[in-house]
């Protein structure tokens, strides 16, 4: 496209890349004021739209297409967290039976339309690949043109370009102008932090280019962000569990090679003397102060040898209490729940159904049941079933809330020289149930059974976070250079006796009009500066 001073820019540029004179058809002919936006630079996505990959990137680099991306993805984190993701549903249950019996229809809705896993669901994670895809497009179909464009930026620019911006005014040129006011104006701009251009009787004023950059910065910003987000993906960068551990037994920390160990769950209450005034308890209230266990990290150190039997060395001790979690490495364990006084352990006796007599004592463990009791060396019991949390489901048959032992049940087997059959019972809390088809021989006394602390630990690890904080900082940063300063430039420039006064900013005229108006007036020189619209555009 070539301009009437001769330069030929390339296509699809609105302003004459030498003299600013609009060169495109459509901004020529409108006498609002010049559209500044990217300096009236050719972009790829609009001067070519022929291969494939050219309509790809036209897609991608849509700002609007960007939008309606970033818009379902809030739409559909919103809907993500109506119900709880699978990974924190409260009890146990699989996800295809829980969400229909919590939440009824909405919940099997919910489940059958994937928002139970919805941030690690595939569709999901190619959104917001596309919309990082989308920024960097974006970004790059800008930011080149116009890096470009505010580089090569001359002083003189054609009457037609002072003209159509949104300040401007002329002035007659003094005898006087040329000696001393053009000089007494840059040194007033100069004052007020402007970098200064000559080129003979033309000037340009420029301050806070930087701020041009804002968005894009903010740009980099998310696109860190979006990678920290999607780098939770790769195994072992992230983890967010949850244990129970009772006092002195030992677990493995999920999908680690690291095991923890309870030494002792303890709760702590205030004393009435604690408080400075009556809070309105009533007797016997308790307010728990502090939650505590003493945990010890243990490192496996045969966790890279399948098979192999645990090889445990201690990496680290350290109380956990609310807020202050064990922090060791990249892993971190939280305080989050608490059973005091749990079932453990069922002391139980085997007695003869007739006389009372009792055969032997035998000790079931409810977080490990052996699959068979010797009593002597002619009774033993088989535990055929075991159900930790006893329920009958919607079609009466028995099965378990949960795998805790909150409610627990058995289908046990006595075998004996009488019955080498065995004699089946259903043992309860408290009470057993003889199969109705056999005349059982022996029956169960119920001692008091063993009871445990147990706490619950929020298993943390994200390796990704460092880099979303900073990710984030860069996105303020952009912000911050965006909002907070606005990229001005004053153009004074003579044309036989004429002195053409224009200045364009990317936001608050307001405050550049009053610059320019302060200015003049400084150097005694009256004008009144015309603000012709709000049509120019900048960005």
């Amino acid at each position: 496209m070539k301009c009437e001073c001769g330069h030929v820019s390339p296509v699809g540029t609105a302003l004459c890349e030498a003299c600013g004179n609009p060169i495109s058809e459509e901004v020529a002919k409108d006498s609002a004021p010049i559209d500044m936006r990217y300096e009236g630079v050719a972009r790829r996505s609009q001067t070519y739209n022929r291969t494939v990959i050219d309509k790809i990137w036209n897609f991608f680099s849509s700002v609007k297409i960007a939008v309606y991306m970033i818009i379902v993805a809030l739409l559909a984190s919103i809907l993500g967290t109506v119900f709880p993701q699978e990974m924190y549903i409260p009890v146990p249950r699989p996800a295809r039976f829980y969400y229909e019996e919590a939440y009824g229809l909405a919940g099997k809705i919910y489940y059958m339309l994937g928002f139970h896993n919805l941030y690690t669901s595939w569709w999901y994670v190619l959104l917001l690949l596309a919309i990082g895809i989308s920024l960097v497009v974006c970004s790059i179909d800008r930011v080149i043109p116009l890096y470009k464009a505010l580089n090569k930026q001359r002083v003189k620019h054609s009457v037609n370009f002072l003209t159509r911006q949104r300040l401007m005014t002329t002035l007659e040129a003094t005898q006087d102008w040329e000696a001393s006011k053009l000089g007494e104006l840059e040194t007033l701009l100069k004052k007020r932090r402007y970098r200064i251009r000559r080129d003979g009787q033309a000037l340009l004023a420029e301050k806070y280019r930087f701020s041009r950059w804002g968005p894009y910065v903010n740009h980099i910003g998310l696109i860190i962000f979006l990678i920290a987000v999607l780098m939770r993906l790769i195994p072992g960068w992230h983890l967010d569990e949850y244990i129970w551990v009772r006092d002195g037994e030992t677990r493995q920390v999920p999908d680690t090679e690291f095991y923890v160990k309870n030494e002792a769950f303890t709760v702590e209450y205030y004393q009435e003397d604690e408080f400075p005034e009556d809070i309105g308890l009533s007797e016997g209230d308790l307010i728990v102060k502090e939650y505590r266990t003493k945990a010890i990290l243990y490192e496996n150190l045969n966790a890279e040898l399948a098979g192999a039997e645990p090889d445990l060395k201690e990496v680290h001790r350290h109380d956990i209490i609310v807020n202050h979690p064990l922090h060791y490495k990249d892993l971190m364990l939280f305080q989050s729940g608490q059973k005091p006084n749990s079932l453990s352990a069922l002391n139980m006796s085997l007695v003869k159904e007739k006389t009372g007599e009792q055969v032997g004592a035998f000790k079931i463990d409810l977080y490990e049941p052996e699959d068979v009791y010797v009593i002597d060396d002619q009774v033993k019991i088989e535990v055929l079933k075991y159900y930790p949390d006893f329920e009958l489901d919607k079609n009466k048959q028995p099965s378990t809330k949960t795998p805790n032992p909150e409610n627990p049940a058995f289908i046990l087997n006595v075998i004996s020289p009488e019955n080498p059959k065995g004699e089946k019972s259903w043992l309860f809390l408290g009470s057993y149930i003889p199969a109705p088809e056999t005349e059982n021989l022996y029956g169960f006394q119920f001692g008091m059974p063993d009871l445990t602390n147990i706490t619950g630990l929020m298993v943390r690890k994200d390796k990704s976070l460092p880099y979303i904080y900073f990710g984030f900082s860069i996105t303020m940063i952009g912000l911050v250079m965006g909002f907070y300063w606005q990229h001005r430039r004053i153009w004074i420039q003579t044309e036989g006796s004429t002195v053409y006064y224009a200045g364009h900013t990317n936001k608050n005229w307001f405050g550049l009009k009053k610059e320019m108006e302060d200015v003049m007036k400084r150097a005694d020189l009256a004008i009144e500066l015309e603000d012709q619209g709000k049509g120019g555009k900048s960005s």
